[in-house]
This record gives C-alpha cells, sequence and structure tokens, in this order.
C-alpha cells in the first residue's frame, strides 16, 4: 500500500513544519445598524499547539512504517 506511505509522508512533513510556521487567522466582526455597517477585521498568527504537531508527527511516522511493512 504505497497510498499509506505518501500519506504518512505528507502528515510527518505538515507535523514538522506546524511546529515552525504560524498559521494565519482571520475574524470579521461588524455590527449593522439601520444602513449603516461598522466592522473590524482582526489578523492573528497562531502556532499550532506541541501536542498537535506531535499526534501529526506519531501519526505519519506510523503510516509511513505500515505502508512499507505492506509492500
Amino acid at each position: 500500500m504505497k497510498a499509506l506511505f505518501w500519506i504518512g509522508l505528507v502528515l510527518l512533513i505538515l507535523g514538522v513544519v506546524s511546529l515552525v510556521v504560524p498559521i494565519p487567522r482571520h475574524e470579521r466582526d461588524g455590527v449593522s445598524i439601520g444602513g449603516v455597517s461598522i466592522g473590524v477585521e482582526t489578523r492573528h498568527d497562531e502556532k499550532e499547539p506541541p501536542i498537535v504537531s506531535a499526534v501529526m508527527i506519531l501519526g505519519g511516522a506510523g503510516l509511513m512504517i505500515a505502508g512499507k511493512v505492506r509492500s
């Protein structure tokens, strides 16, 4: 099952990258009163918690091993 290996590799790479690169998030809030609309846009750069990255790395490594054993 080469697909398991490649999915595991992608998951492993995403897990390592999520430790270093922050994920940008945009939020738009606003109030509409009558014909007037007042809006605020905020931007946050947040990193994933380390436990999420660790789960992604371990899951990716596990899938890579499973993919190599079955092929």
